[in-house]
């Protein structure tokens, strides 16, 4: 499970916390962008400023609590503006996946290496020993994201997205103990 107490984490590039309510209209423009949507599967078809903060309310606040459920903010470590969305979801006692998408006006600045570094050490430190991650074949940057933090390809298979789709994907892990 996760630990929130060790929120925020932080590194020289990126700081990786609960998202607030302050997020939501920066995540529903981020969100709403075409490349996010071609390859974030995200649970739902379209986010408003409304429906991010009730999703907080609803979802991240209480995952988070129970630890379970990582809806996480990555943040300029400078400014602390939300620059993207990491997830960490079908958690188990020692293993959780990761999601990520980085805002279009922050891309190609490393924040998503340095924020999967941070879920790592989040993970790690609240005593899970594996982190796995999917994206599709398609999404050369993810790839090339998730390799530089240190990610081993595993296989190629089918399976369900968050979003519901059923799609081909490219499977991940990362041992983090």
């Amino acid at each position: 499970m996760l630990d929130a107490s060790l929120l925020p984490l932080e590194n020289q590039n990126v700081r990786l916390r609960a998202i607030e309510s302050d997020d939501a209209i920066a995540f529903a423009e981020g969100a709403a962008d075409p490349v996010v949507r071609k390859y974030g599967h995200l649970p739902e078809s379209e986010y408003t400023p409304t429906s991010v903060k009730k999703m907080i309310v609803r979802e991240a606040v209480p995952g988070l609590t129970r630890g379970d459920l990582g809806v996480l903010a990555i943040a300029d470590s400078f400014t602390d503006a939300f620059a993207g969305s990491l997830v960490i979801f079908n958690i188990t006692e020692l293993l959780g996946e990761v999601g990520f998408w980085i805002h279009p006006a922050y891309r190609g600045s490393g924040l998503s290496i340095a924020a999967l570094n941070l879920a790592v050490r989040f993970a790690r430190e609240s005593g899970l020993q594996e982190l796995t991650a999917r994206t599709v074949p398609e999404n050369s940057a993810s790839q090339r994201a998730l390799v530089r933090a240190g990610f081993i390809f595993r296989r190629r298979g089918v399976g369900v997205a968050p979003s519901g789709d059923v799609s081909e994907f490219l499977s991940y892990y990362k041992s983090v103990d």
